[in-house]
Protein backbone atom coordinates (compact mmCIF):
# COMPACT_ATOMS: atom_id res chain seq x y z
CA UNK A 1 0.00 0.00 0.00
CA UNK A 2 1.55 3.39 -1.00
CA UNK A 3 2.87 5.39 1.94
CA UNK A 4 0.95 8.51 0.92
CA UNK A 5 -2.31 6.54 1.02
CA UNK A 6 -1.54 5.17 4.47
CA UNK A 7 -0.83 8.70 5.66
CA UNK A 8 -4.18 9.86 4.32
CA UNK A 9 -5.93 7.59 6.78
CA UNK A 10 -4.39 9.24 9.83
CA UNK A 11 -7.03 11.93 10.57
CA UNK A 12 -9.70 9.23 10.74
CA UNK A 13 -7.82 6.48 12.53
CA UNK A 14 -8.51 6.21 16.28
CA UNK A 15 -4.86 5.50 17.08
CA UNK A 16 -1.72 5.78 14.98
CA UNK A 17 -0.40 2.38 16.02
CA UNK A 18 -2.97 0.79 13.72
CA UNK A 19 -1.18 2.09 10.63
CA UNK A 20 1.99 0.05 10.56
CA UNK A 21 3.43 -3.16 11.87
CA UNK A 22 5.50 -1.47 14.58
CA UNK A 23 4.83 2.09 15.70
CA UNK A 24 6.09 3.44 19.04
CA UNK A 25 3.48 4.22 21.68
CA UNK A 26 3.72 5.53 25.23
CA UNK A 27 5.33 2.98 27.58
CA UNK A 28 3.22 1.58 30.37
CA UNK A 29 6.26 1.16 32.64
CA UNK A 30 9.83 -0.02 32.66
CA UNK A 31 10.70 -3.25 34.44
CA UNK A 32 13.97 -4.64 35.77
CA UNK A 33 14.74 -6.57 32.58
CA UNK A 34 14.92 -3.31 30.62
CA UNK A 35 11.81 -4.03 28.58
CA UNK A 36 9.38 -1.16 28.13
CA UNK A 37 5.99 -2.73 28.66
CA UNK A 38 4.58 -2.95 25.16
CA UNK A 39 6.45 -0.01 23.67
CA UNK A 40 5.39 -1.48 20.35
CA UNK A 41 2.08 -2.81 19.15
CA UNK A 42 2.85 -5.80 16.94
CA UNK A 43 0.22 -6.89 14.51
CA UNK A 44 1.18 -10.56 14.68
CA UNK A 45 -0.25 -13.35 12.55
CA UNK A 46 -3.47 -12.32 10.86
CA UNK A 47 -6.61 -14.39 11.19
CA UNK A 48 -10.30 -14.63 10.36
CA UNK A 49 -12.71 -12.01 11.70
CA UNK A 50 -16.15 -12.60 13.16
CA UNK A 51 -18.79 -9.90 12.92
CA UNK A 52 -21.53 -9.02 15.38
CA UNK A 53 -23.90 -11.03 13.19
CA UNK A 54 -21.61 -14.00 13.77
CA UNK A 55 -21.90 -13.43 17.50
CA UNK A 56 -25.68 -13.38 17.24
CA UNK A 57 -25.63 -16.62 15.27
CA UNK A 58 -23.51 -18.26 17.96
CA UNK A 59 -25.84 -16.98 20.66
CA UNK A 60 -28.83 -18.39 18.78
CA UNK A 61 -27.05 -21.72 18.47
CA UNK A 62 -26.55 -21.85 22.23
CA UNK A 63 -22.74 -21.56 22.13
CA UNK A 64 -22.77 -18.55 24.45
CA UNK A 65 -23.60 -19.08 28.10
CA UNK A 66 -27.17 -18.23 29.04
CA UNK A 67 -25.95 -17.62 32.59
CA UNK A 68 -23.86 -14.61 31.61
CA UNK A 69 -24.67 -11.43 33.47
CA UNK A 70 -21.79 -9.21 32.32
CA UNK A 71 -22.14 -7.17 29.14
CA UNK A 72 -18.89 -5.22 29.51
CA UNK A 73 -15.55 -5.55 31.26
CA UNK A 74 -12.69 -3.64 32.86
CA UNK A 75 -9.22 -5.19 33.01
CA UNK A 76 -6.63 -3.63 35.34
CA UNK A 77 -3.03 -4.61 34.74
CA UNK A 78 -0.42 -4.18 37.50
CA UNK A 79 2.85 -4.39 35.53
CA UNK A 80 5.95 -5.33 37.45
CA UNK A 81 4.32 -7.98 39.61
CA UNK A 82 2.81 -6.88 42.96
CA UNK A 83 3.78 -8.64 46.16
CA UNK A 84 0.93 -10.84 47.35
CA UNK A 85 2.32 -10.83 50.91
CA UNK A 86 2.16 -7.03 51.14
CA UNK A 87 -1.31 -6.58 49.66
CA UNK A 88 -4.02 -9.24 49.99
CA UNK A 89 -2.23 -12.29 51.42
CA UNK A 90 -0.33 -11.15 54.53
CA UNK A 91 1.26 -13.71 56.82
CA UNK A 92 1.61 -11.94 60.20
CA UNK A 93 2.76 -15.12 61.96
CA UNK A 94 5.52 -15.93 59.48
CA UNK A 95 9.19 -15.32 60.39
CA UNK A 96 10.35 -11.68 60.16
CA UNK A 97 12.37 -12.30 56.98
CA UNK A 98 9.12 -13.30 55.28
CA UNK A 99 6.32 -11.25 56.82
CA UNK A 100 7.76 -7.77 56.24
CA UNK A 101 6.75 -4.55 58.01
CA UNK A 102 3.06 -4.23 57.09
CA UNK A 103 0.24 -5.28 59.37
CA UNK A 104 -3.18 -6.71 58.46
CA UNK A 105 -6.45 -4.85 59.04
CA UNK A 106 -9.98 -6.16 59.18
CA UNK A 107 -12.32 -5.64 56.26
CA UNK A 108 -16.10 -5.41 56.11
CA UNK A 109 -16.15 -9.16 55.44
CA UNK A 110 -15.78 -11.30 58.56
CA UNK A 111 -12.49 -13.18 58.71
CA UNK A 112 -10.93 -11.43 55.71
CA UNK A 113 -7.93 -9.15 56.24
CA UNK A 114 -5.91 -6.93 53.89
CA UNK A 115 -2.78 -4.81 54.21
CA UNK A 116 -3.12 -1.77 56.46
CA UNK A 117 -2.32 0.47 53.48
CA UNK A 118 -5.49 -0.61 51.65
CA UNK A 119 -8.11 0.88 54.03
CA UNK A 120 -10.57 1.99 51.34
CA UNK A 121 -10.65 -1.42 49.70
CA UNK A 122 -11.14 -2.92 53.16
CA UNK A 123 -14.43 -0.99 53.44
CA UNK A 124 -15.82 -2.52 50.23
CA UNK A 125 -14.39 -6.06 50.36
CA UNK A 126 -17.94 -7.35 49.96
CA UNK A 127 -17.91 -6.11 46.37
CA UNK A 128 -15.06 -8.30 45.11
CA UNK A 129 -13.36 -11.66 45.49
CA UNK A 130 -9.67 -12.25 46.16
CA UNK A 131 -7.93 -15.24 44.59
CA UNK A 132 -5.02 -16.49 46.67
CA UNK A 133 -2.60 -19.23 45.74
CA UNK A 134 -2.72 -18.44 42.04
CA UNK A 135 0.32 -20.13 40.54
CA UNK A 136 2.32 -20.54 37.32
CA UNK A 137 5.97 -20.95 36.31
CA UNK A 138 6.82 -17.97 34.09
CA UNK A 139 9.09 -15.63 36.05
CA UNK A 140 9.98 -13.20 33.23
CA UNK A 141 7.95 -10.00 32.83
CA UNK A 142 7.25 -10.45 29.13
CA UNK A 143 6.10 -14.06 29.30
CA UNK A 144 4.14 -13.61 32.51
CA UNK A 145 2.37 -10.58 31.08
CA UNK A 146 1.38 -12.45 27.93
CA UNK A 147 0.06 -15.29 30.06
CA UNK A 148 -2.19 -13.24 32.36
CA UNK A 149 -3.41 -10.99 29.54
CA UNK A 150 -4.61 -13.90 27.39
CA UNK A 151 -5.23 -16.83 29.73
CA UNK A 152 -2.89 -18.94 27.60
CA UNK A 153 0.66 -19.96 28.34
CA UNK A 154 2.76 -18.35 25.56
CA UNK A 155 4.16 -20.51 22.76
CA UNK A 156 6.69 -19.38 20.11
CA UNK A 157 4.55 -20.33 17.10
CA UNK A 158 1.42 -18.34 17.93
CA UNK A 159 0.37 -15.04 19.45
CA UNK A 160 -2.86 -15.39 21.41
CA UNK A 161 -5.30 -12.48 21.47
CA UNK A 162 -5.84 -10.53 24.69
CA UNK A 163 -9.16 -10.44 26.50
CA UNK A 164 -10.20 -7.10 25.01
CA UNK A 165 -9.75 -8.33 21.45
CA UNK A 166 -11.77 -11.49 22.05
CA UNK A 167 -14.54 -9.54 23.79
CA UNK A 168 -14.58 -7.03 20.92
CA UNK A 169 -14.82 -9.85 18.38
CA UNK A 170 -17.61 -11.64 20.23
CA UNK A 171 -19.71 -8.82 21.66
CA UNK A 172 -19.09 -5.93 19.29
CA UNK A 173 -20.36 -2.53 20.38
CA UNK A 174 -22.15 0.65 19.27
CA UNK A 175 -21.02 1.97 15.90
CA UNK A 176 -20.19 5.42 17.24
CA UNK A 177 -18.05 4.22 20.16
CA UNK A 178 -14.73 2.36 20.20
CA UNK A 179 -15.41 -1.14 21.56
CA UNK A 180 -11.98 -1.53 23.24
CA UNK A 181 -10.29 1.42 24.94
CA UNK A 182 -6.92 1.29 26.73
CA UNK A 183 -6.00 3.99 29.25
CA UNK A 184 -3.30 5.04 28.50
CA UNK A 185 -2.22 1.94 26.55
CA UNK A 186 -2.43 -1.83 26.88
CA UNK A 187 -0.34 -4.96 27.16
CA UNK A 188 -3.10 -6.79 25.29
CA UNK A 189 -2.67 -7.38 21.57
CA UNK A 190 -5.05 -8.83 18.99
CA UNK A 191 -2.66 -11.66 18.10
CA UNK A 192 -3.87 -13.98 15.35
CA UNK A 193 -7.27 -12.26 15.28
CA UNK A 194 -5.72 -9.37 13.37
CA UNK A 195 -5.20 -5.66 13.81
CA UNK A 196 -8.90 -4.80 13.45
CA UNK A 197 -9.38 -5.99 17.04
CA UNK A 198 -6.62 -3.84 18.53
CA UNK A 199 -7.48 -1.30 21.24
CA UNK A 200 -7.82 2.44 20.92
CA UNK A 201 -4.99 3.71 23.12
CA UNK A 202 -5.65 7.10 24.70
CA UNK A 203 -1.82 7.46 25.22
CA UNK A 204 -2.46 9.74 28.20
CA UNK A 205 -4.58 9.92 31.34
CA UNK A 206 -7.25 12.46 32.33
CA UNK A 207 -6.72 15.38 34.68
CA UNK A 208 -9.27 16.36 37.32
CA UNK A 209 -12.06 18.62 36.11
CA UNK A 210 -10.63 19.07 32.60
CA UNK A 211 -12.02 17.77 29.31
CA UNK A 212 -9.98 14.79 28.10
CA UNK A 213 -8.62 14.99 24.58
CA UNK A 214 -8.07 11.74 22.67
CA UNK A 215 -6.49 11.71 19.24
CA UNK A 216 -9.11 10.60 16.75
CA UNK A 217 -11.97 11.44 19.13
CA UNK A 218 -11.59 15.12 19.93
CA UNK A 219 -11.89 17.77 17.25
CA UNK A 220 -8.80 19.90 17.78
CA UNK A 221 -6.72 22.47 15.90
CA UNK A 222 -9.77 24.13 14.39
CA UNK A 223 -11.03 20.94 12.74
CA UNK A 224 -14.79 20.88 12.22
CA UNK A 225 -17.27 18.11 11.57
CA UNK A 226 -17.84 19.54 8.08
CA UNK A 227 -14.13 19.27 7.30
CA UNK A 228 -14.18 15.66 8.52
CA UNK A 229 -17.07 14.90 6.17
CA UNK A 230 -15.16 16.36 3.19
CA UNK A 231 -12.05 14.33 4.00
CA UNK A 232 -14.14 11.20 4.42
CA UNK A 233 -15.56 11.68 0.94
CA UNK A 234 -12.03 11.94 -0.44
CA UNK A 235 -11.03 8.75 1.34
CA UNK A 236 -13.96 6.90 -0.15
CA UNK A 237 -12.83 7.97 -3.62
CA UNK A 238 -9.31 6.72 -2.87
CA UNK A 239 -10.70 3.45 -1.54
CA UNK A 240 -12.48 2.82 -4.83
CA UNK A 241 -9.33 3.67 -6.78
CA UNK A 242 -7.21 1.18 -4.85
CA UNK A 243 -9.92 -1.43 -4.33
CA UNK A 244 -7.93 -4.14 -6.11
CA UNK A 245 -4.63 -3.45 -4.34
CA UNK A 246 -3.73 -6.22 -1.89
CA UNK A 247 -7.37 -7.25 -1.70
CA UNK A 248 -6.60 -10.14 0.66
CA UNK A 249 -4.66 -8.08 3.20
CA UNK A 250 -6.23 -8.13 6.64
CA UNK A 251 -4.23 -5.04 7.52
CA UNK A 252 -6.13 -3.16 4.82
CA UNK A 253 -9.36 -4.67 6.09
CA UNK A 254 -8.44 -3.35 9.52
CA UNK A 255 -7.67 0.09 8.13
CA UNK A 256 -11.01 0.15 6.32
CA UNK A 257 -12.80 -0.78 9.51
CA UNK A 258 -10.92 1.84 11.52
CA UNK A 259 -11.62 4.50 8.92
CA UNK A 260 -15.34 3.79 8.96
CA UNK A 261 -15.55 3.55 12.73
CA UNK A 262 -13.31 6.56 13.34
CA UNK A 263 -15.52 8.64 11.08
CA UNK A 264 -18.57 7.55 13.07
CA UNK A 265 -16.77 8.25 16.34
CA UNK A 266 -15.31 11.64 15.52
CA UNK A 267 -18.69 12.93 14.33
CA UNK A 268 -20.49 11.50 17.36
CA UNK A 269 -21.28 13.79 20.28
CA UNK A 270 -21.87 10.70 22.41
CA UNK A 271 -18.28 9.55 21.89
CA UNK A 272 -16.80 12.93 22.75
CA UNK A 273 -18.99 13.19 25.83
CA UNK A 274 -18.01 9.67 26.93
CA UNK A 275 -14.36 10.72 27.24
CA UNK A 276 -15.11 14.01 29.01
CA UNK A 277 -14.59 13.31 32.72
CA UNK A 278 -15.26 16.97 33.50
CA UNK A 279 -18.96 16.24 32.93
CA UNK A 280 -19.09 14.02 36.04
CA UNK A 281 -20.46 15.69 39.15
CA UNK A 282 -17.82 16.83 41.68
CA UNK A 283 -19.47 14.63 44.31
CA UNK A 284 -19.09 11.51 42.17
CA UNK A 285 -15.57 12.38 40.97
CA UNK A 286 -14.08 13.32 44.36
CA UNK A 287 -13.41 9.78 45.68
CA UNK A 288 -11.27 8.98 42.61
CA UNK A 289 -8.66 11.54 43.67
CA UNK A 290 -6.36 13.56 41.45
CA UNK A 291 -3.70 10.97 40.54
CA UNK A 292 -3.51 9.48 37.02
CA UNK A 293 -4.71 6.00 38.04
CA UNK A 294 -7.72 7.31 39.95
CA UNK A 295 -8.66 9.59 37.06
CA UNK A 296 -8.27 6.64 34.67
CA UNK A 297 -10.69 4.67 36.85
CA UNK A 298 -13.13 7.59 36.70
CA UNK A 299 -12.87 7.63 32.91
CA UNK A 300 -13.40 3.85 32.80
CA UNK A 301 -16.71 4.12 34.68
CA UNK A 302 -17.85 6.84 32.29
CA UNK A 303 -16.87 4.84 29.20
CA UNK A 304 -18.66 1.72 30.43
CA UNK A 305 -21.75 3.77 31.23
CA UNK A 306 -21.66 5.21 27.71
CA UNK A 307 -21.56 1.79 26.07
CA UNK A 308 -17.87 0.98 25.54
CA UNK A 309 -17.54 -2.78 25.75
CA UNK A 310 -14.03 -3.27 27.17
CA UNK A 311 -11.70 -0.89 29.03
CA UNK A 312 -8.10 -1.67 29.98
CA UNK A 313 -6.25 0.25 32.70
CA UNK A 314 -2.68 0.07 33.97
CA UNK A 315 -0.90 0.91 37.24
CA UNK A 316 2.81 0.16 37.02
CA UNK A 317 5.72 0.35 39.43
CA UNK A 318 5.40 -3.00 41.21
CA UNK A 319 8.88 -4.30 40.29
CA UNK A 320 10.19 -3.76 43.81
CA UNK A 321 13.53 -5.57 43.97
CA UNK A 322 14.70 -2.83 46.35
CA UNK A 323 12.98 -0.57 48.89
CA UNK A 324 9.82 -2.65 48.58
CA UNK A 325 8.02 -1.33 51.64
CA UNK A 326 8.70 2.38 51.12
CA UNK A 327 7.63 2.23 47.47
CA UNK A 328 4.44 0.36 48.28
CA UNK A 329 3.53 2.44 51.32
CA UNK A 330 4.13 5.85 49.78
CA UNK A 331 2.97 5.31 46.20
CA UNK A 332 1.57 2.09 44.82
CA UNK A 333 -0.77 0.95 47.56
CA UNK A 334 -2.43 4.37 48.11
CA UNK A 335 -2.93 4.76 44.35
CA UNK A 336 -4.43 1.29 43.96
CA UNK A 337 -6.54 1.70 47.09
CA UNK A 338 -8.06 5.03 46.05
CA UNK A 339 -8.62 4.25 42.38
CA UNK A 340 -9.91 0.69 42.64
CA UNK A 341 -12.19 1.33 45.62
CA UNK A 342 -13.69 4.35 43.85
CA UNK A 343 -14.11 2.33 40.65
CA UNK A 344 -16.02 -0.48 42.37
CA UNK A 345 -18.18 1.86 44.43
CA UNK A 346 -18.75 4.12 41.41
CA UNK A 347 -19.87 1.25 39.19
CA UNK A 348 -22.18 0.10 41.97
CA UNK A 349 -23.62 3.60 42.40
CA UNK A 350 -24.35 3.83 38.68
CA UNK A 351 -25.99 0.39 38.71
CA UNK A 352 -23.24 -1.04 36.49
CA UNK A 353 -21.34 -3.42 38.75
CA UNK A 354 -23.63 -6.38 38.11
CA UNK A 355 -23.16 -6.02 34.35
CA UNK A 356 -19.44 -5.17 34.37
CA UNK A 357 -16.81 -7.86 34.98
CA UNK A 358 -13.68 -6.46 36.67
CA UNK A 359 -10.37 -8.34 36.59
CA UNK A 360 -7.20 -7.10 38.37
CA UNK A 361 -3.83 -8.86 38.12
CA UNK A 362 -0.08 -8.50 37.77
CA UNK A 363 2.10 -10.95 35.86
CA UNK A 364 3.30 -12.75 39.02
CA UNK A 365 3.81 -12.33 42.75
CA UNK A 366 7.07 -11.61 44.56
CA UNK A 367 9.37 -13.73 46.68
CA UNK A 368 8.03 -14.41 50.17
CA UNK A 369 11.53 -14.14 51.61
CA UNK A 370 12.86 -10.57 51.62
CA UNK A 371 16.18 -10.00 49.83
CA UNK A 372 19.01 -7.79 51.15
CA UNK A 373 19.74 -5.67 48.09
CA UNK A 374 18.84 -2.46 49.91
CA UNK A 375 18.71 -1.29 53.50
CA UNK A 376 15.07 -2.25 53.94
CA UNK A 377 15.13 -5.12 51.45
CA UNK A 378 13.00 -6.00 48.48
CA UNK A 379 11.19 -8.89 46.87
CA UNK A 380 12.01 -10.59 43.56
CA UNK A 381 9.96 -12.26 40.82
CA UNK A 382 7.84 -15.15 42.05
CA UNK A 383 5.21 -16.79 39.82
CA UNK A 384 4.62 -19.77 42.12
CA UNK A 385 2.24 -17.79 44.33
CA UNK A 386 0.31 -14.59 43.57
CA UNK A 387 -3.10 -12.96 43.94
CA UNK A 388 -5.79 -11.89 41.51
CA UNK A 389 -8.95 -9.87 42.13
CA UNK A 390 -12.31 -10.30 40.37
CA UNK A 391 -15.61 -8.48 40.78
CA UNK A 392 -18.94 -7.69 39.17
CA UNK A 393 -20.75 -9.39 36.34
CA UNK A 394 -21.96 -12.36 38.35
CA UNK A 395 -18.75 -12.80 40.37
CA UNK A 396 -19.64 -13.55 43.98
CA UNK A 397 -17.94 -10.91 46.11
CA UNK A 398 -17.08 -10.88 49.79
CA UNK A 399 -14.93 -14.01 49.71
CA UNK A 400 -11.42 -15.37 49.38
CA UNK A 401 -10.95 -18.25 46.96
CA UNK A 402 -7.86 -20.39 47.28
CA UNK A 403 -5.16 -20.34 49.95
CA UNK A 404 -1.38 -20.18 50.19
CA UNK A 405 0.79 -22.03 52.70
CA UNK A 406 2.01 -20.54 56.00
CA UNK A 407 4.81 -18.54 54.32
CA UNK A 408 2.91 -17.78 51.09
CA UNK A 409 5.45 -19.77 49.12
CA UNK A 410 3.01 -22.09 47.36
CA UNK A 411 -0.71 -22.83 47.12
CA UNK A 412 -1.76 -24.76 50.21
CA UNK A 413 -4.05 -27.02 48.23
CA UNK A 414 -4.88 -27.15 44.54
CA UNK A 415 -3.47 -24.21 42.61
CA UNK A 416 -5.57 -21.70 40.72
CA UNK A 417 -4.06 -20.97 37.30
CA UNK A 418 -4.28 -17.92 35.03
CA UNK A 419 -6.14 -20.24 32.65
CA UNK A 420 -8.85 -20.83 35.27
CA UNK A 421 -9.20 -17.10 35.89
CA UNK A 422 -9.48 -16.49 32.13
CA UNK A 423 -12.14 -19.17 31.72
CA UNK A 424 -14.11 -17.56 34.56
CA UNK A 425 -13.75 -14.08 33.08
CA UNK A 426 -15.04 -15.25 29.70
CA UNK A 427 -17.81 -17.28 31.32
CA UNK A 428 -19.41 -14.32 33.08
CA UNK A 429 -19.28 -12.43 29.77
CA UNK A 430 -21.16 -15.23 28.03
CA UNK A 431 -18.19 -16.34 25.94
CA UNK A 432 -17.45 -20.06 25.75
CA UNK A 433 -13.72 -20.33 26.46
CA UNK A 434 -13.59 -23.72 24.68
CA UNK A 435 -14.87 -22.26 21.40
CA UNK A 436 -12.46 -22.57 18.48
CA UNK A 437 -11.22 -19.85 16.16
CA UNK A 438 -9.28 -20.47 12.96
CA UNK A 439 -6.21 -18.63 11.77
CA UNK A 440 -5.93 -17.53 8.15
CA UNK A 441 -4.13 -20.82 7.44
CA UNK A 442 -7.05 -22.82 8.87
CA UNK A 443 -5.38 -23.79 12.13
CA UNK A 444 -8.01 -24.34 14.87
CA UNK A 445 -7.27 -22.44 18.10
CA UNK A 446 -9.26 -22.72 21.33
CA UNK A 447 -9.88 -19.35 23.05
CA UNK A 448 -8.38 -20.73 26.29
CA UNK A 449 -6.37 -23.93 25.87
CA UNK A 450 -6.58 -25.09 29.47
CA UNK A 451 -8.50 -24.11 32.56
CA UNK A 452 -12.08 -24.20 33.76
CA UNK A 453 -14.39 -21.60 35.33
CA UNK A 454 -13.90 -21.34 39.10
CA UNK A 455 -17.26 -22.47 40.46
CA UNK A 456 -16.83 -20.81 43.84
CA UNK A 457 -16.67 -17.40 42.13
CA UNK A 458 -19.95 -17.81 40.28
CA UNK A 459 -22.99 -16.63 42.21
Amino acid sequence: MPENLVASYQPFTPSLQYLSKEVPIMAVSITCDGMRRRDFLKVGALGVSLSLSGYLQLAAAGQLSKKATATSAIFINLPGGPSHMDTFDLKPDAPTEYRGTFNPIKTNVAGVEFCEHLPKLATCADKFAILRGVSHTLGAHELGTEYVNTGNRPIPSLEYPGYGSVVTKELGGPKDLPPFVAIPNSNQRPGFLGVQYAPLNTTSTPQPGRPFSVRGISLGNGLTVEEVERRQSLLQDLDRTFATVESNSQLLTGLDRFSEQAHAIITSKRARDAFDVSKESPKFAEPFGAEPFGQSCLLATRLIESGVRFVSLSLGGWDTHTDNFTKLKTKNLPSLDTGLAALLKGLDEKGLLETTAVFVTGEFGRTPKINTRSAEGGRDHYPRCMFMLMAGGGIKGGQVVGESDEKATMPKNEAITPDDAAATFYHVLGIDHTMEYHTNTGRPITIVRDGSPIKQLLS
